[in-house]
């Protein structure tokens, strides 16, 4: 019966690279691959997963976990704030199966402790975890870091020997979203902004910051409004502008979720966009394009982060000397109809 070590010597390859190359890692390149497949095919291998399962300790199943819920302190799946990352699941259960892996979403425990969380993976032998949109004050992060099983965050910048993430550049969307306002004439720009503790709130808060420093403009801290990415907060947040007098002629709300409860605070007072004040999101949810008016936003790919998560846990399961570099994925600028020229902009 033909073993790995001789496809590795048939194909010119190591063992790690017929691994790989097996698993569907995105590290091995087609001419590579394809030497790798045709010894397989010459030698007839076929290989004994139940085997490699038993010496891994581990099978063909990825666990993702999300949003812990209440009895995590967090925030739960149904929260309109995570709608956003639907599209992203939706990527991840393509992109497992694609790669020949089953998902898994372990029960919650009856306590939030972590160590419970982890001994469950281990008795599910999962070969890796997926992580999407967990805060900073998850338990589960140290946890998972700790226990050296491969996993991939997925809006939670965290890495370990065997851990990364994926994500957006948050820092660059915001900045170019601020400055296609500035370009406009806005220069009383309201920033509603969700947990700055989070990854994503920061560095939207920071590319924020960064257009108005390179435009010259001071930061008025009345004008800026922390809540917790939700809709209802964000339509809360809004109407204490306007009852305070802010005189804003923008807004940006840091997910389209809240710019959603931003326009509903404007509407509730009169206030029609973008004539009398613009408003602009961040996520291009197909929600977006649906609003009245149409929302002016930043495009994050959900498909490709989900997508991205995958292929960067293959390339993690198919070896420990597998590279753990983080994965930024680009951005791009939507126009629509939510955005102006401010009434008062200079000649």
């Amino acid at each position: 019966m033909a073993r790995s070590e001789d496809v590795a010597r048939l194909a010119g390859v190591s063992r790690a690279t017929v691994s790989r190359a097996l698993n569907g890692s995105t590290r091995v390149n087609a001419e590579t691959r394809a030497r790798v497949e045709s010894a397989v095919a010459s030698l007839g291998y076929e290989p004994d997963q139940a085997a490699r399962n038993l010496v891994g300790q581990r099978s063909r199943t990825i666990a993702v976990g999300f949003f812990a819920n209440q009895m995590w302190g967090l925030s739960q799946l149904g929260d309109p704030g995570h709608y956003f990352y639907l599209d992203v699941l939706r990527a991840i259960e393509h992109e497992t199966a694609v790669a020949g892996y089953d998902l898994l979403i372990p029960s919650r425990p009856d306590s939030p402790a972590s160590d419970r969380y982890i001994r469950g993976l281990r008795s599910r032998r999962v070969a890796g975890v997926l992580m999407v949109g967990c805060p900073v004050n998850d338990r589960r992060i140290p946890a998972l870091l700790d226990s050296g099983i491969p996993t991939v965050f997925i809006d939670a910048v965290a890495r370990g020997a065997r851990a990364t993430y994926v994500k957006s550049d948050n820092v660059a969307g915001e900045r170019q979203l601020t400055e296609y306002l500035i370009a406009l004439g806005h220069r009383r720009i309201a920033l509603v902004t969700g947990r700055t503790a989070d990854p994503a709130g920061g560095d939207r808060l920071a590319g924020f910051r960064q257009a108005l420093a390179k435009a010259g403009i001071g930061e008025d801290t009345g004008l800026i409004r922390q809540t917790d990415w939700t809709t209802v907060a964000a339509y809360r947040e809004t109407l204490s502008l306007l009852e305070h007098g802010s005189a804003a002629t923008a807004i940006l709300a840091e997910s389209d979720m809240m710019a959603i409860g931003v326009l509903r605070a404007l509407h509730e007072r009169g206030l029609k966009v973008p004539g009398d004040i613009s408003v602009a999101g961040f996520d291009d949810i197909n929600l977006s394009a649906f609003t009245t008016p149409a929302l002016t936003t930043v495009h994050q790919d959900q498909a490709g982060l989900g997508a991205a998560a995958v292929r960067v846990l293959v390339d993690l399961l198919a070896g420990p000397e597998s590279a753990t570099e983080p994965v930024v994925l680009p951005i791009r600028l939507v126009v629509r109809d939510s955005t102006g020229p401010p009434r008062s902009a200079p000649a």
